[in-house]
């Protein structure tokens, strides 16, 4: 008994999109369900290393029929169940759907994008509906005794289920193409499209063919239309450019273009070929590890195990797509297998070491290419400084930051930061925030600046937890610009001094702003400024505990230091007005401002900006001779 069920809102927005508007290359809907038989096949294939009887002479069959104006492809590979065509194709239960969704509207007048975005969201069967009016399935479950499963649907709203025709394992899709599609009715486009996206795929790929016989009877042959040829395994000038294009979006669902190809071939204790992509753009779920597939595809001697094999490759390479295949590997190797064989620790090994070398390749001998990628993919490549202790020297040597004596958008190099500084200079300055414009107004860079000196900005969000971990590089200690005791040769007079001549104006700050600070203090590193706040050397840096917060996380409020500088006429003023009367009411909104103008500074929102409003205006007013404050008599 058929069942008719409604389509998700989110499928049904995504049907209408695609139905109803039209696209300069439809071609991209046959890749799609080709690249879906074939993953189907994939699976069944590796089922039927541990169950002989799901084997088949693995192929996909495409049919045409002019009078009925149908598009068939057909595999033999794991179809599906009921309950997995409901999850596979009635809803759209992924959170990239969203995100497509988005995009399709920010590019509804682009209409060259879709095609290439369509594979990136996992909704490539959908892109059926750009060319048929209907659509049917039929499939069934390799290895259960279930019936076959029939699920049809104009794209408007409903589809329905009920029990299919077919005797063996697989599935067949039936596309019933519109008037405007007729085209992909013709053998020879269907050909071009297969060659086109589709010949390196494992499978034969076959189109029946009629053929004219000199007796003037027709027969009909089956003709492959893909070469079948693992591109892994050829040499790189054998390959052109669309051959790798087209195995990249294979491979990542992202279409588009990559970067870099990097070629593997291994022999010795480990014996492996890979074939590697770098790519150009992150994608949407690069910082999405829940909805991200990972790992590299591996292969046994051209036999397919798994296409997310996390074990070759570490997570802060997961931007790295790509296939490896092993010689050394059993064939019935099993996933729980994979997850502890000594021989994939030695293919990761080898694979991270050779990412690594090509991208330091690419920073000394195409800069403005590398600068592109760090900027997409910076941020991921960092994490291995925490996680990947052996190659944490080499990580350090590919992080780029702007700094204070850079462009804006110019990146630097560690290295290129230590060769460039004075010799009087002995350790790595940093500071971490949001973005330049707010880390390059900080109070605490004057004295670097004074010197010469470089300031690294580190404006990445995961910056200050890598710093946590990176303590030296080149024997260069890294120094926080805004943590810790601040030194500098030749101002401990001043300093004391200055502690000496205003300590009890340093009292009265201190009483006066309480638990929002744990000390008040002169330093050295201001010269312009008259104050800033600094953080305990142990303590989350004002950056960090912002994304803490931001993300709703508990975590205790931190004391500041406030630091003053000795030689600021505004420390002389307020010491004078003090000194004249330590009891003025206006002594306090001296102080609190004071402080909030630091918290600006330094980029953190303002405990009540509201009374920080207020206390300025008063302050105004008194310097104008505009009036007074209700509980002050201004001098």
């Amino acid at each position: 008994m058929a069942k008719t069920k409604e389509f998700k809102a989110e499928v049904q927005q995504l049907l209408k999109l695609m139905i109803h508007s039209l696209y300069s290359n439809r071609d991209i809907f046959l890749r799609e369900l080709v690249a879906n038989a074939a993953d189907a096949i994939d699976k069944a294939r590796f089922e039927s290393l541990t169950t002989p009887a799901l084997a088949r002479e693995w192929q996909i069959r495409l049919a045409v029929d002019k009078e009925a104006k149908t598009l068939v492809v057909s595999d033999n590979g794991i179809g599906m169940t009921e309950e997995e065509v409901i999850d596979n194709i009635g809803t759209i239960a992924k959170s990239g759907t969203k995100a497509f969704l988005k995009m399709l509207e920010e590019n509804k007048d682009n209409k060259e994008p879709l095609p290439e975005l369509i594979g990136q969201f996992g909704v490539g069967f959908y892109s059926a509906f750009m060319v048929a009016s209907s659509v049917e399935i039929v499939t069934k479950k390799a290895g259960t005794e279930l019936p076959a499963v029939k699920w049809s649907s104009n794209g408007e709203g409903n589809y329905k289920l009920e029990v299919g025709e077919r005797d063996d394992q697989g599935t067949t899709i039936t596309l019933h193409l519109k008037d405007d599609a007729a085209q992909y009715l013709d053998s020879w486009k269907i050909g071009e499209i297969v060659r086109r996206y589709s010949d390196f795929i494992a499978y034969p790929i076959i189109l029946p063919e009629k053929k004219v016989n000199e007796d003037k009877t027709e027969t009909v042959e089956d003709k492959v239309l893909n070469s079948q040829k693992a591109i892994w395994l050829r040499k790189p000038s054998e390959i052109t450019d669309e051959e790798y294009k087209s195995f990249y979006s294979h491979l990542s669902h992202l279409g588009g273009d990559y970067l870099k190809t990097i070629h593997i071939t291994a022999e010795g204790t480990s014996e492996f070929q890979a074939l590697l992509f770098l790519p150009k753009e992150a994608p949407f779920n690069l910082l999405m590890p829940e909805i991200q597939k990972k790992g590299l595809q591996l292969y046994v001697r051209r036999v397919f195990i798994t296409d997310e094999c996390k074990e070759l490759i570490p997570d802060y390479l997961r931007f790295v797509s790509g296939v490896v295949d092993s010689s050394d590997l059993p064939l019935n190797v099993s996933r729980e297998i994979l997850q502890e064989n000594v021989q994939l620790r030695r293919i990761e090994k080898a694979v991270v070491s050779r990412v690594l070398s090509e991208l330091k390749k690419m920073q000394e001998n195409e800069r403005d290419a590398y600068a592109g990628f760090f900027r997409e993919f910076g941020r991921t490549l960092k994490e291995g400084i925490h996680t990947d202790y052996a190659n944490a020297e080499k990580l350090k040597d590919l992080v780029m930051y702007e700094s204070m004596n850079t462009e804006s958008g110019k990146m630097i190099t560690l290295a290129e930061y230590v060769t460039a500084m004075p010799e009087s200079q002995k350790d790595i300055y940093f500071i971490t925030g949001e973005k330049r414009e707010s880390v390059a107004a900080s109070p605490a860079l004057e004295y670097f600046k004074s010197q010469g000196y470089d300031v690294l900005f580190m404006t990445d969000p995961i910056d200050d937890w890598i710093m946590q971990q990176m303590f030296q590089y080149r024997q260069k200690n890294f120094k926080s610009v805004v943590k810790g005791d601040f030194e500098v040769d030749g101002a401990e007079e001043l300093l004391k001094e200055a502690k000496e001549k205003f300590a009890k104006l340093l009292e009265f700050l201190k009483t006066t702003l309480g638990d929002s600070v744990s000390e008040v203090r002169f330093s050295a590193r201001l010269t312009d400024s008259p104050c800033c706040l600094i953080v305990e050397g142990n303590a989350l840096s004002p950056h960090l505990e912002r994304l803490f917060k931001a993300m709703h996380q508990e975590i205790p409020q931190s004391k500041r230091i406030l630091e003053l500088n000795p030689k600021h006429p505004l420390v002389e003023a307020l010491f004078k007005a003090y000194t004249a009367d330590e009891n003025a009411p206006e002594l306090k909104s001296y102080a609190k401002v004071l402080f909030d103008q630091s918290l600006l500074t330094e980029g953190s929102p303002l405990p009540d900006p509201a009374a920080f409003a207020k206390e300025l205006t008063q302050l105004l007013l008194r310097s104008l001779g505009g009036g007074k404050s209700d509980d002050s008599s201004a001098k």
